[in-house]
């Protein structure tokens, strides 16, 4: 398998924070009004003593180079002490750009944290070394799992990779990691992450406020590999992962070959089987949200699983069937079951 990690911008994510400190405000209206060095000069005082919002805006500061010289080693050292008092953006901050500088095994537990939170980026990262085997234990149906939040969040390097994952993880690990992902969305959602960080986490005031700040200037943008083409193999065992070269470019070893597996979702219409019917449960401008539903309705609608889904491409519209279903009385029950649920649902002939 052509190796599909892709590159991976860390760019200026999240914000500079502002608790209710009268001079780490100051210096935010400062930063958004354009006067970085009058910003720094509040922080800095407040850095050295220990805030973890102040070290965390210093980070952000000498990441973009605004108001100080670019300095990515001062970055990660500003992120990793307000990391180490349990400030969970700047443990992000750090994980990706300590992998985006090349210690990929330094970076790996903050991310692994950082993708339990729901950091797109982080999930794309840790789900493609758990499809490795690399830098920690393989794990497909978690791989699968964090690829398709990654995907889902819009990250365009994710769906390439999840439609190359299809192509050799076999269906029923599939059908695992979407229902595992359904599970992490919700976990997302219900804010039961704290634990995640190996630090106390430090409350965050009610009055906090952030400022997006513009995509960093350092480096150029890294966008997207196009997808590869297929590579012949001759059998033999999987290959170790080479160690990646100090920039963002991480990729995925191709495993041992296998014989193929049916698809969790052809994006084409498959012959009619038996009975030569299907249900269809919506249909979706992103594949993305399509598998996202399918994973969560497996999980909560009984016998759904048993069927085969189906991802059918019409135009820009990516429409998600289930099936075969035998007659139309079985297709009506079924999609009985799954209104039930609360989604929609229609019989369809093929």
């Amino acid at each position: 398998m052509k190796r599909i990690w892709g590159a991976v911008a860390v760019g200026a994510m999240m914000g500079i924070a502002a608790p209710v400190l009268a001079d780490v405000k100051t210096g935010v209206d400062a930063w958004q009004q354009g006067d970085y060095a009058k910003a720094i000069g509040e922080w800095r005082p407040l850095a050295q003593n220990g805030d973890p919002d102040a070290q965390f805006n210093l980070g952000q500061a000498y990441k973009l180079g605004r108001g100080v010289q670019p300095d990515l080693n001062a970055a990660m050292d500003w992120y990793r002490k307000a990391a180490t008092q349990g400030h969970l953006r700047a443990e992000d901050n750090l994980g990706l750009l300590m992998f985006q500088q090349g210690d990929r095994a330094g970076a790996m537990p903050y991310l692994q944290r950082a993708s339990v939170r729901g950091e797109p980026r982080a999930q794309y990262i840790v789900g493609t070394a758990l499809f490795n085997g690399d830098l920690i234990g393989k794990d497909w149906v978690r791989a699968y799992a964090l690829m398709t939040r990654a995907s889902t969040s819009g990250l365009a390097q994710a769906t390439t990779s999840l439609e190359q994952m299809d192509k050799y993880i076999p269906e029923d690990q599939r059908k695992q990691g979407l229902a595992l992902a359904a599970t992490l969305e919700q976990s997302e959602k219900g804010g039961a992450l704290a634990s995640a960080s190996p630090a106390p986490v430090r409350p965050t005031p009610s009055s906090v406020r952030t400022t997006e700040l513009p995509p960093s200037t350092i480096g150029k943008p890294v966008t997207a590999p196009p997808a590869p083409k297929p590579v012949p193999v001759k059998p033999k065992p999987a290959p170790q992962v080479a160690v990646a070269k100090p920039a963002p470019q991480v990729a995925v070893a191709k495993p041992k070959p296998t014989p193929p597996a049916p698809r969790p979702a052809s994006t084409v219409p498959a012959p009619a089987a038996s009975g030569g019917w299907r249900v269809q449960l919506g249909a979706f401008g992103e594949e993305g949200r399509a598998r996202g539903l399918w994973g969560q309705l497996t999980g909560k609608v009984s016998g759904l699983s048993a069927y085969q889904p189906y991802l059918v491409k019409a135009g820009p519209v990516t429409r998600l069937q289930a099936g075969p279903v035998a007659s139309s009385d079985d297709a009506s029950r079924l999609c009985s079951r799954i209104k039930a649920a609360g989604a929609d649902c229609i019989p369809k002939r093929m």
